[in-house]
């Protein structure tokens, strides 16, 4: 009777696993997974919402780099962008031993991993928080760990643990376990963030997930890459939506056309996914730039528009007719007639890379108004940080490769394929499972990779390009 019982729920949780998580496809890389990517639909808001997000990511992105000369930094600080109000990519790792998942931004801009645990108060309580005691593998390091940004703080201590995603895992990744956010900073269904920056900017000191596995060989090739959908102009789109792929150890082919144009960091120095902007048309005429690090431009798929330095942003849209620079909230903004099709390409050294207009125009200037704000804005500039900042504005138009060694970015055209998903109301694709399991050590110098036909648990990313 006993038996019967055992294999009757053992039957059940199978079916429930099936149904929650699809089909896993046995067809996948022996050391390189492939991640669909979803995305939600952007929320109906007034003009005087429109403002407040504007001024918001605008802040989000002065904190994130730091470019405040009055601003405090502790050790352990990391500033990241506001949920709310910012567009960003999420998916799901697992942590833990059982594993649990956690939906995290996934962020090219920054080097940490933080959770809100259990153990959140009010400010950050949830059903799918991080218990840290259901966990056989859990390991706490005794530090405190105080992460800051635009609309106040996330505090904790940092912790180490098992953390997997996408077939891969590290034994002892250390990541912040967050007890106590600002108000309404965190909202369901995220729980933290994990960056995709390097180890030198990790505020922790904790090496990064995916560069504990790429150091230790865990993957077929040194890499990450991203392909994102684009829904800003579809009207029809639901709440979810089919948002590209990112894979790690290995390209899509299918998403890209010719060769993928790397180019190194410049002097090798791996902090932020830097680039130098060599060349940059608006309409067709050309911008003039400084040379060197004065046009270095950080890669972030954590930042939803494109900032600059104000004299650069000014150029730009001296090239539009009839555009202006915003004012009050919208300061930093500038807005031109809506019926311009705006053109930008950007080269790092090699191709042009051409921004959409329907990226470059971002937000009506009101429910009644010829005139649209542009997704160029500018920032303060200082020597520590690139004076760019290069997000989802111009990824959306690009293949873009993260690669390990040598360190540098690669970008290639979009084929017709990947071209063919943008603001198609299609199905939402099942969950990604690994057919592979690549182990790494985050702190010690071993490295072990197996390989099963026995898929893994729920060790997915579905990341979500979210509009607001």
């Amino acid at each position: 009777m006993v038996a019967h019982t055992l294999w009757l729920g053992l039957l059940i949780l199978h079916s429930l696993l099936v149904e929650a998580l699809g089909v896993p496809n046995p067809v996948v890389p022996a050391a390189g997974q492939s991640i669909n990517l979803k995305r939600r639909s952007p929320p109906v808001r007034n003009e005087t919402e429109w403002a407040r997000w504007a001024k918001s990511h605008r802040d989000a992105v002065i904190a994130k780099y730091g470019l405040r000369s009055n601003d405090k930094r502790a050790v352990g600080e990391n500033l990241i962008v506001n949920q709310g109000f910012d567009a960003g990519f999420y998916g799901t790792l697992a942590i833990g031993t059982p594993p649990y998942p956690f939906d995290v931004f996934l962020d090219t801009g920054s080097s940490d991993l933080w959770i809100a645990s259990s153990n959140c108060d009010s400010t950050c309580a949830g059903t799918g928080n991080y218990n840290s005691a259901k966990s056989s593998t859990f390991k706490p390091l005794n530090r405190g760990l105080n992460i800051t940004y635009i609309s106040g703080d996330a505090i904790g201590t940092l912790v180490e643990d098992v953390v997997q995603m996408a077939g891969f895992t590290v034994p002892n990744q250390q990541f912040g376990s967050v007890t106590s956010t600002s108000p309404n900073f965190l909202q369901n269904p995220v729980m933290g963030l994990i960056g995709l920056g390097w180890q030198s900017l990790s505020f922790s000191g904790a090496m990064p997930f995916w560069q504990a596995l790429a150091s230790r060989g865990s993957w077929d090739s040194p890499l990450m890459a991203f392909q994102l959908t684009r829904y800003a102009n579809a009207s029809n789109a639901g709440d979810l939506e089919p948002g590209g792929s990112f894979t790690m150890g290995y390209v899509n082919e299918s998403l890209y056309t010719g060769n993928i144009d790397y180019r190194n960091i410049p002097n090798g120095q791996a902090s932020y996914w830097v680039q130098e902007i060599t060349s940059m048309t608006v309409q067709g005429k050309f911008i003039s730039l400084p040379g060197g690090s004065a046009s270095y431009a950080a890669i972030d798929t954590g930042t939803t528009l494109v900032a600059g330095p104000a004299s650069g942003i000014a150029a730009i849209y001296a090239q539009i007719p009839g555009s202006s620079p915003g004012t009050g909230q919208w300061e930093g903004f500038y807005s031109y007639p809506c019926t311009h099709e705006v053109t930008v390409e950007i080269s790092f050294g090699g191709p042009s890379w051409a921004i959409s207009p329907a990226d470059f125009q971002f937000q009506p200037v009101g429910p009644s108004s010829d005139y649209c704000y542009g997704a160029f804005h500018s920032i303060p500039t200082s020597p520590n940080v690139p004076q760019w900042i290069i997000g989802d504005t111009f990824l959306k138009n690009v293949y873009s490769v993260f690669r390990y060694s040598p360190p540098s970015v690669g970008f290639a055209a979009l084929s017709q394929t990947a071209l063919a998903m943008n603001g198609v109301n299609a199905l939402i694709p099942n969950a990604t499972l690994g057919a592979s399991v690549a182990s790494a050590t985050a702190n010690a110098a071993s490295m072990t990779t197996r390989t099963s036909g026995v898929p893994m648990l729920s060790i997915f990313v579905m990341l979500s390009f979210v509009v607001f």
